[in-house]
């Protein structure tokens, strides 16, 4: 019966890395990356929502509807990102507080913000978030981590269509 219990305990005491076959400098490396993006996408996921929640305006349904549409691509990241830093052995967020801690992106808390100035701000911040993946993607390319850099390129291509439709949707009337 003790050994029963022992060997429960050591399981649930067992290091949760992977086995792969990039090594632990890689492991590290590139799940630090991931985990730092993954804050990030957590953080602009929450204000766009945040955005969406409280456009106003005369273009209201469609930056509502446009707001929406992005949280939902920019959320769908989540889960393959972390499942990847498992693939690689490491270990991911497991909080909120967790997240404000890696974010490098900035909340916006204020009462109000205007439209235009919520679709310049989400503009900055997936341009910085692509910026972000591309410096991911080169820490892949050192380490020979192919699969990590083939999801990063299609998350930055997604990141710059966000880019182009904010911009656009922003863009002056004249």
């Amino acid at each position: 019966m003790a050994s029963k219990t022992k060997q429960r305990t050591a399981a649930r005491k067992a290091a949760m890395t992977t086995p792969n076959g990039l090594g632990e400098e890689a492991r590290r490396d590139i799940g630090a990356a991931l985990n730092e993006l993954l804050a990030d996408v957590f953080a602009l996921y929450l204000k766009t929502k945040n955005f969406h929640w409280h456009m106003s305006g005369p273009h209201f349904r469609d930056y509502h509807l446009l707001l929406d549409e992005q949280a939902a691509r920019i959320f769908a990241m989540t889960d393959p990102m972390a499942e990847r830093v498992r693939k690689l052995g490491g270990t991911t967020l497991r909080s909120i507080g967790q997240v404000s801690k890696l974010q490098r992106l900035r909340d916006n808390d204020a009462d109000f913000v205007a439209p235009e100035d919520m679709l310049a701000e989400l503009r900055e911040d997936n341009f910085a978030l692509a910026a972000a993946m591309r410096e991911a993607h080169v820490t892949c390319d050192d380490h020979g981590d192919v699969g990590t850099a083939s999801l990063l390129e299609n998350w930055i291509d997604e990141t710059e269509e966000r880019v182009w439709f904010l911009f656009e949707a922003g863009r002056p009337r004249g």
